[in-house]
């Protein structure tokens, strides 16, 4: 007998823990989640442990191993997609970076027709409602009371004031707060990491809720289809323990992200009728844009070496990782209990963009996403790349199989303004790295290296060297029905020309934000939470924050001349 739902959600990540936590809360309607990866247990130190971020990602086990396909303005190069295969999705072994994004990436939203709703001012009372700032004012712009604690850095590491005073030098500002009053500026950064222990958006929203009687959690269910009456979803039909099962709903949510979202649709029958039927996929309906708009951030790491033994290089050293492992786990405490990403900044490269363009994380150690490390005793990097490129790029599935990966092309450097961002990216982080505030840690760039001058040729290390920032999004936008490239009503978040689906999560962004993603999808989730209960939406907060060239302290941002 098939099992029947008021709410089915597929997808038990970052969204999907809120909307999971959120929907069932009154105790009014039976909801099920629905993950395919597995469960994010209390025991495993790759998820808990936050300075293990490294080893999750390329492990079956906790990761989708998505790459693209071989991207034409990279070389050629197939670039890996990280995407987290355990609940709490993503959240459970990313960076645990908390970015907002700048306030202006939400008045783009909003400018746009049928968005207004969007705007910051509306998204505002829903960052505030989530989180718990703990290591930031109280002020009108930040929340104190939520589920989601966030330490701030502390950044404490000599190799931290060295890098923000050398940015001051190069001519730019601090900032007390990159999610507060002003972005623009270098500072601590806010990290979802709470007494030493990551905190996903499971262990802070879904794993609270899950004692409920009217919620279930189901890990390990791979959904392979919505099923349709019409256009009317009737259910989902999903793969659990080898055998094939089908559950009834009411409304089907999907939470899946950037790239499964699209791809589920499209197994279905929605998307761009033509290529559904040539892989011999009926369409139920037809909409040209699920896939399309594809965004991402892409970044290079710019690593130096230093002379004196400050750096956290030497805990890379096998030899000491189990004493590491033993401080955090008698006491959540030692070099394990960070996820070293403690701060960091943004900058405009150019006086032709209105709010910065560029996001940097540094880091006192000289080490890749996978865990590859510099040949240096002791070291340090930047992380750097544009937040809003022009290029696009798009998302199909290759057949109906649902176990096969779609193809995915994210047209890198395809653009002008993407490639003069880059040369402007990497001129910027050297001018910094290259003040006397950083001199007594400074022994030289590593990467790219000092053969890497000229535009072309940093260019060409882009093409060799750039990774994913892993932020995909935007590939089932936003937007009214009348713009034939959109797939989600603002309003309402349901498909168009569908009853009963609704999309939350990244790919609904319509323009990827300023930073980590992370922060902007939970708030997503958080409003569209109320949006799908019915519930009046929280007043909008028409907060001040800084605008160049409106508030005062524009002095030190520099214009970045490329050759």
């Amino acid at each position: 007998m098939n099992e029947t739902y008021d709410i089915v959600i597929v997808g038990g990540g970052s969204a999907g823990s809120i909307l999971g936590n959120r929907l069932s809360e009154d105790g009014k309607k039976s909801v099920l989640v629905l993950e395919a990866g597995r469960s994010d247990y209390p025991w495993d130190l790759l998820i808990q442990m936050p300075a293990a971020l490294p080893f999750p990602s390329g492990k079956r086990l906790y990761d989708w191993r998505y790459e693209s396909d071989p991207e034409p303005y990279m070389n050629g190069r197939r670039i890996p997609h990280a995407r987290g295969k355990v609940l709490g999705g993503s959240s459970s072994i990313n960076g645990m970076i908390y970015q907002r994004g700048n306030p202006m990436d939400y008045e783009r939203w909003g400018a746009d027709q049928g968005m207004e709703t969007w705007d910051f001012a509306h998204c505002l009372p829903y960052f505030k409602r989530m989180e718990n700032a703990l290591g930031s004012p109280e002020d009108d712009l930040r929340g104190h009371t939520g589920p989601l604690k966030l330490e701030r850095g502390p950044a404490t590491n000599p190799l931290f004031q060295a890098f923000f005073e050398s940015a001051v030098e190069a001519g730019y500002t601090r900032t007390p707060d990159v999610n507060g009053f002003r972005q623009e500026g270098f500072g601590p950064f806010d990290k979802h990491v709470y007494k030493g222990r990551r905190l996903s958006a499971s262990r802070a929203y879904l794993r609270p809720a899950m004692n409920r009687p009217n919620l279930t959690v189901k890990t390990r269910a791979f959904v392979t289809n919505i099923d349709f009456d019409g256009t009317r979803a009737s259910g989902v039909t999903y793969r659990r323990n080898g055998k094939t099962q089908q559950v009834k709903a009411g409304e089907v949510i999907l939470s899946g992200g950037a790239i499964n979202t699209p791809q589920l649709l499209q197994l279905s029958g929605v998307g761009d009728a033509k290529h559904l039927r040539s892989l011999g996929i009926e369409p139920v309906v037809d909409l040209p844009g699920v896939g399309e708009n594809l965004q991402d951030h892409l970044e290079v790491y710019i690593q130096h070496a230093c002379p004196l033994p400050v750096s956290e290089q030497p805990n890379l050293n096998k030899a000491r990782m189990p004493w590491i492992g033993l401080q955090w786990l008698l006491g959540r405490s030692g070099p394990a209990a960070t996820n070293h990403f403690e701060g960091g900044g943004f900058v405009r490269s150019n006086d032709e963009v209105d709010y910065p363009n560029l996001m940097f994380h540094f880091l006192p150690v000289a080490v890749r996403y996978d865990g590859q490390k510099a040949e240096t005793d002791h070291g340090f990097q930047v992380h750097v790349g544009p937040m809003y490129s022009d290029a696009r790029g798009s998302l199909k599935i290759r057949s109906k199989d649902p176990k096969e990966h779609p193809s995915m092309v994210y047209n890198y450097l395809s653009t002008e303004q993407d490639r003069r961002e880059w040369i402007e990216a990497v001129r910027v982080s050297r001018e910094i790295l290259s003040q006397p505030a950083m001199s007594p840690y400074n022994s030289g760039e590593i990467s790219p290296g000092p053969s890497v001058r000229t535009d072309e040729e940093i260019l060409e290390w882009v093409r060799n060297d750039a990774e994913t920032a892993l932020h995909p999004s935007c590939t089932a936008k936003m937007g009214p029905a009348s713009d034939p490239m959109s797939v989600v009503d603002p309003q309402t978040m349901k498909v168009h020309g569908l009853d009963n689906v609704r999309v939350v999560d990244a790919s609904a962004m319509p323009y990827v934000t300023n930073g980590n993603i992370h922060a902007p999808v939970l708030m997503l989730a958080e409003k569209a939470a109320d949006i799908i209960l019915g519930r009046k939406p929280l007043e909008p907060i028409h907060a001040d924050y800084y605008r160049h060239g409106v508030h005062p302290a524009d002095a030190g941002t520099v214009t970045v001349q490329t050759k």
